[in-house]
C-alpha cells in the first residue's frame, strides 16, 4: 500500500494554512492544486519503485489509478491487488484468493491511504519548500519538498517533480524513516474521460466465484 500513500501525499492542498511558508513554492502548489480540481476525472498510468537503505535492492511495479470526485479505482496488477471506491464503500480485490473485502468509506477522511485525496494532500498537515528545477523525461520540472508537520509519519519528506507547462504532477518520492525510498513516476496521464459511476464500483459477476467478505 506504499503507492497508495504516495498517492495520497500527492492529494490533500490548503492554501491559509500555508501562508507564511515558501512563497514560490505556495505559488507552484496552489496551481497544481487549481489545474487538479479543474478536471471532472483524471487517470494516470504509473511506475511504483523501491529503493532499500542499502541500494542493493530495487523493485519496480507498475499500475493505473482513476479518480472522479471523491471515487477512486487503483489497480496494481503485480501485486494482485485492485481497490473500488465509490465514495461511500471500499471494495479490496485480491487476485490470489479470488476474494474481495468490503468496508465503509469516509469522504471526509484525510488518511493518507485514500486515493481521492491524491492532488491535495499538501492543503494540510505539511510544511513545504521550493528546491530548483530539474529535467525529467525531457520535460521542465519544478521541485519542492514537503515535511509533515506530525513527526510520527513514517516518512521525513516527499519531494514532488511538477511539469513547470502543465502543472501536473510527473514524480513523487518519499523518504522513510528507515531509509527506504519510494518513487512514483507518472507514465501517462489522460483527464476528463468518460467514467461512469459503475466503474468505479466492484461487481462480482465479473469475478466468476469471487469471495465476497462484507465487514461494513
Amino acid at each position: 500500500m506504499k503507492a497508495v500513500l504516495i498517492f495520497s501525499v500527492l492529494f490533500l492542498f490548503t492554501g491559509s494554512l500555508f501562508a507564511q511558508q515558501d512563497t514560490k513554492a505556495k505559488e507552484i502548489l496552489d496551481k497544481l492544486s487549481q489545474t487538479s480540481r479543474s478536471y471532472k476525472t483524471i487517470q494516470i498510468d504509473f511506475a511504483f519503485t523501491l529503493e532499500n537503505k542499502t541500494g542493493s535492492v530495487t523493485e519496480t511495479n507498475e499500475g493505473s489509478v482513476a479518480l472522479k470526485g471523491k471515487s477512486y479505482r487503483l489497480h496494481m496488477p503485480a501485486m494482485g491487488m485492485e481497490v473500488f471506491s465509490n465514495g461511500t464503500a471500499i471494495w479490496s480485490y485480491m487476485t490470489e484468493s479470488n476474494e474481495v473485502n468490503i468496508t465503509d468509506n469516509d469522504p471526509n477522511s484525510d488518511d493518507e491511504l485514500n486515493p481521492a485525496n491524491l492532488f491535495t494532500i499538501y492543503e494540510k498537515g505539511f510544511k513545504y519548500t521550493y528546491i530548483g528545477e530539474e529535467t525529467i523525461a525531457g520535460k521542465a520540472a519544478q521541485v519542492i519538498d514537503l515535511f509533515p508537520t506530525d513527526k510520527t509519519k513514517e516518512f521525513t519528506k516527499v519531494r514532488l517533480y511538477v511539469d513547470k507547462a502543465k502543472s501536473q504532477i510527473l514524480k513523487a518520492k518519499t523518504f522513510n524513516k528507515d531509509g527506504n525510498a519510494y518513487t512514483l513516476s507518472m507514465k501517462n496521464m489522460k483527464t476528463d474521460q468518460n467514467l461512469t459511476d459503475d466503474y468505479f464500483k466492484f461487481d462480482a459477476a465479473k469475478y466468476p466465484k469471487v469471495e465476497v467478505n462484507d465487514m461494513r
